[in-house]
């Protein structure tokens, strides 16, 4: 099969067992790690008595980390013989630094073993992504990505529904333990989706240099594609602090402080069960509709979510409604990116081209996580989540006018463009 030429074969069939794999590998390695990123705000600000500054620090630096780790990895999973051993070799890492958190004394190792899994994730995201993208016809890119991220939603529903159980059974350091053996099943998931993808590709398996070829990607317009996707991230701040302002407006009146972070995981599950629904309905509203349109919507529903968390409610079911529209913002917005870059490039750019989509969200994530953490800590939480829904307002603006001004054309791969 030529380089080209969409994968699927004449029936573009887009649900094939290498496609189904890569879903399940998101999942099983999303179902470990979520575990961790449940418990780590109460594990860092309770056990090793960190500030709520301290956790955005870590978790900015943490997606600064994964972004550079992206770019690092781009290139390297343009060469499709390259891929699978990537992708399995970063969900291993992911898996035994995430559950060593466990093990750390002091601020410092926590932060440490968290950049590690992180650095891991970055570098296998291009190598599966570019994979998942070779395994579909390009008329259903949306479609598998959506497939993928529901994978990885669901993961992180199953991740806090343990988190919850386990802080109740063997308390909060024990729980990071647990992740391990679903990054071992992860890792063994892509390598099905690698054997299928050799299969499909035989002829593309000569071994390309590593190299992050710039000119090539501007000329295929990312820099513009990916404006609006880096003005969302500037204001898409790190999970762990949503569930953060959960505990600490729960923890109120007669509600104890663990009481309150149990029910904030919990909230936290309903933000990713949401994020799921929305990841697989999303990827058929892309393929019908094109990834820009989605991406606009998908920001808009963050700008309500920030907005209701900018408010002191004491009760869940206000809090519910804010996670579940974060959630549905969230479903929308990274299959949409992700398959407006799967679109856009030929085979031998996308590594590239999603490493480069990695390194935009983590920067602006880094940079999100930090200036709230400090505004929630020097002025107040709704200053806060106020300037976070301030980018996302930007990036509807940006990313509509272009769903709007960008006409149906037609792309590399012959498919219509949106």
């Amino acid at each position: 099969m030529s380089e080209q030429e969409p994968a699927g074969g004449q029936t573009g069939r887009w649900l094939t067992r290498g496609v189904g794999s890569v879903g399940l590998a998101s999942f099983f390695s999303d179902a470990g790690h979520e575990v961790a990123t449940a418990v780590f705000p109460s594990f860092l600000t309770s056990v090793l008595n960190a500030s709520p500054v301290a956790l955005g620090v870590i978790e900015g630096t943490s997606d600064a980390l994964l972004g550079v780790s992206k770019v690092a990895g781009g290139p390297l999973a343009d060469d499709p013989r390259r891929r699978a051993a990537l992708a399995r070799g970063g969900y291993v890492t992911t898996a035994v630094a995430t559950s060593a958190i466990g093990l750390a004394a002091t601020v410092w190792q926590a932060a440490v073993l968290r950049a590690t899994a992180w650095v891991a994730r970055g570098v296998r995201t291009p190598a599966r992504d570019a994979l998942l993208a070779s395994l579909v016809p390009p008329h259903a890119h949306g479609r598998a990505f959506g497939l993928e991220r529901a994978g990885d939603n669901l993961g992180a529903v199953a991740g806090p529904l343990m988190a919850a159980l386990l802080v109740s059974a063997v308390g909060v350091r024990h729980a990071f333990y647990w992740a391990l053996l679903p990054g071992l099943l992860a890792a063994g998931a892509i390598t099905v989706a690698a054997r299928e993808a050799r299969r499909l590709h035989m002829d593309t398996s000569v071994r390309r240099r590593a190299r992050l070829n710039v000119g090539a990607l501007r000329e295929a317009g990312v820099a513009r594609a990916l404006l609006p996707v880096a003005m969302f991230e500037m204001g898409n701040i790190a999970t762990t602090l949503l569930i953060l302002r959960a505990t600490e407006l729960l923890h109120h009146g007669d509600r104890s402080l663990t009481a309150a972070a149990s029910l904030a995981i919990l909230l936290y599950a309903g933000h990713n069960a949401v994020a799921t629904i929305t990841s697989a309905a999303g990827g058929y509203w892309i393929d019908r509709s094109g990834p820009r349109a989605v991406f606009a919507a998908g920001a808009a529903v963050y700008v309500g979510a920030y907005g209701m968390f900018a408010i002191s409610w004491h009760t869940w079911p206000p809090l519910l409604a804010a996670f579940a529209l974060a959630g549905a913002g969230i479903g929308l917005i990274e299959t949409a990116e992700s398959t407006l870059v799967a679109r856009l490039l030929p085979d031998h750019l996308r590594g590239s081209g999603f490493g480069v989509l990695g390194a935009v969200q983590s920067a602006g994530d880094f940079a999100a996580s930090v200036v709230v953490g400090l505004l929630w800590t020097l002025v107040s939480p709704a200053v806060g989540f106020g300037y976070a829904a301030a980018w996302m307002v930007a990036a509807l603006s940006v990313g509509w006018a272009a769903s709007r001004a960008r006409p149906t054309t037609t792309g590399h791969d012959g498919e219509n463009q949106r």
